[in-house]
């Protein structure tokens, strides 16, 4: 069976590491599936997902002249819908605009106890002479 870029097929787990998982293809050769390509959502270890020994569908994203192979697990799931561009942006928009919204809040709130300080504190020439 020969491997191309986009197939789907099936694999098994043969080593974890922090950062991805090694799978063993059907013609015998191994690919690495990123610790990014594991699930869509934050993998923190990636233990939790996949063991050694497992059986798991891959999809090829690359093959290099070193015979080095990217896989996904994630993307060989039929449910998987990449996120648009657009919608990416959004998203930064969307914390830019709360960064901006925190910031100024923030400032307004030193302004305040700043004020607060410089009340209660007195200044030059405060004391009062008996």
């Amino acid at each position: 069976m020969a491997l191309e870029v986009g197939a789907i097929v099936e694999g098994v787990v043969t080593g974890v590491t922090n950062f991805g998982a090694f799978v063993m293809l059907p013609d015998g050769r191994t690919g690495l599936v990123h610790i990014s390509e594991i699930a869509d959502e934050y993998v923190k270890d990636i233990n939790d997902y996949v063991k050694k020994n497992d059986t798991v569908k891959v999809k090829i994203l690359s093959m290099d002249d070193s015979g080095r192979i990217g896989l996904s697990i994630k993307q060989a799931n039929p449910d998987y819908q990449r996120r648009s561009v657009v919608e990416s942006r959004s998203n930064k928009a969307d914390f830019e605009e709360k960064v901006a919204r925190f910031m100024k809040e923030s400032e307004e709130r030193q302004a305040d106890l700043k004020k607060n300080v410089d009340s209660k504190r007195g200044g030059r020439g405060s004391r009062r002479e008996i």
